[in-house]
């Protein structure tokens, strides 16, 4: 199942997130908040493990970038939910991508050399897709908080670059390069 790594649980947080939109119900400001940490942990602890396991430099290096970006992210969202007093709330949500994290790592630990930065870089392009239609469908349209709002928005465009790295470097790997 190459390719489908945590894809189901991608499918699921896509989907209920843009159930929750279209129903007019979206997420609270602490359901966002477990959200917004819960993927980025997801995506820092997939770098982690691709720092130390990849094949390419390049693609080590898309790692590192992943672990930090993602890391300065949990930061400021762990200091504004404390600056407002909000409690991070689990939901179906957050539950299914901490879930879809775990069982891309546990596939991810059985690949080496090629075939682990292709996974590791394939999922990276799903992730970042879902999780870009997941801030413009339902986390930014959600956020009732203004300083919460945004941060969401001012870190929309580095979720974009990284897709795009993760596109080139998919392109790359694709051609046997990076």
């Amino acid at each position: 199942m190459k390719g489908t790594i945590g894809l189901s649980a991608l499918l699921v947080f896509a989907c209920a997130a843009t159930a929750a939109w279209a129903q007019g119900a979206g997420p609270s400001d602490a359901q966002i908040a477990a959200i917004v940490v819960t993927a980025n942990r997801v995506d820092i602890d997939a770098g982690t493990l691709a720092k130390s396991k990849a094949h390419s430099k390049d693609v080590k290096d898309f790692a590192e970038r992943m672990i930090t970006d993602h890391g300065a992210v949990n930061k400021s969202a762990t200091a504004l939910v404390e600056k407002l007093h909000v409690t991070p709330e689990p939901n179906a949500t957050s539950e299914s991508l901490k879930k879809g994290g775990d069982e891309n790592l546990a596939k991810l630990k059985t690949l080496s050399g090629a075939a682990f930065d292709k996974a590791y870089i394939d999922h990276e392009v799903k992730y970042h897709e879902a999780v870009l239609s997941a801030l413009d469908k339902t986390l930014i349209p959600s956020a009732q908080n203004a300083e919460l709002k945004a941060l969401l928005v001012k870190v929309r465009p580095a979720f974009e670059a990284h897709l795009e790295m993760a596109k080139n470097l998919q392109s790359e790997l694709s051609k046997g390069g990076a």
